[in-house]
C-alpha cells in the first residue's frame, strides 16, 4: 500500500474528491508515464487516524494537517496482468471503510473530430490497433474517482502537456470508467 501526499499544487479551493483526484494524478506524473493501471481505496483521513492512528502514521496522515485533503488515497496491489479491466472492475467488492475509490490508466484517444473516420466493423484489437496508428491520438492519463454517494471526479493529462497546469478536471469527463468503479460498490 502507498499512500499519495498532497503536493502544492493541489488547488485547496476544490472538494476533497477533486483534491484526491488530483494528488493521485500528480502521484501518477511522478512515476513518468508507460504505467500499468493503479487502483486506490479513498479512506476518509480523520476516520483512519481515530481508527488505525499506527497504519496514519504509517502513510504520514497522523496528524490533523489544514493543508491536508480530508480523503487519503491508498494504492492497492497491482492489478493482475493479462485480466481486462472491465472484468477485473466486476471483482472488486470494498470493505465499509472505504469511502471511495480511484483508477488510473493510460489510454490513447481522438479528437470528436475523428470520430466520423472510424471504419466499421472493427473488433476491440483492431480498432486498437487503427486508433494507435491514426496521426491525430493523443497519449492520456486518465484519472478517475467515485464516490458511494454517487459523487465523481476526473483528472486527465495529455502527454504531450504534460505539466500540473495543464490538466483538465470535471465529473463527466470520463463516465463509462466512472459507473464502472461505482459499480464496485454494489
Amino acid at each position: 500500500m502507498t499512500n499519495v501526499s498532497p503536493s502544492p499544487g493541489t488547488p485547496m479551493a476544490a472538494g476533497p474528491l477533486t483534491r484526491a483526484c488530483l494528488e493521485i494524478d500528480e502521484y501518477a506524473a511522478g512515476l513518468g508515464w508507460d504505467q500499468p493501471a493503479r487502483l486506490f481505496a479513498l479512506v476518509d483521513t480523520a476516520r483512519l487516524r481515530r481508527q488505525e492512528p499506527r497504519l496514519a502514521h504509517q502513510l504520514g496522515v497522523d496528524t490533523d494537517d489544514a493543508g491536508r485533503s480530508s480523503l487519503t488515497p491508498i494504492e492497492q496491489d497491482k492489478l493482475p496482468k493479462g485480466t481486462a479491466l472491465d472484468k477485473f472492475l466486476g471483482t472488486i467488492a470494498w470493505p465499509d471503510a472505504v469511502v471511495g475509490c480511484a483508477l488510473t490508466v493510460e489510454r490513447l484517444m481522438l479528437p470528436p473530430s475523428a470520430e466520423a473516420s472510424v471504419p466499421e466493423g472493427l473488433g476491440d484489437k483492431q480498432l486498437a490497433k487503427w486508433v494507435a496508428g491514426h496521426p491525430e491520438r493523443q497519449e492520456v492519463r486518465l484519472t478517475v474517482a467515485v464516490l458511494r454517494d454517487g459523487s465523481r471526479e476526473s483528472a486527465v493529462r495529455l502527454r504531450d502537456k504534460d505539466s500540473v497546469t495543464e490538466v483538465l478536471t470535471g465529473a463527466g469527463l470520463v463516465p463509462g470508467l466512472a459507473d464502472a468503479l461505482a459499480a464496485t460498490f454494489q
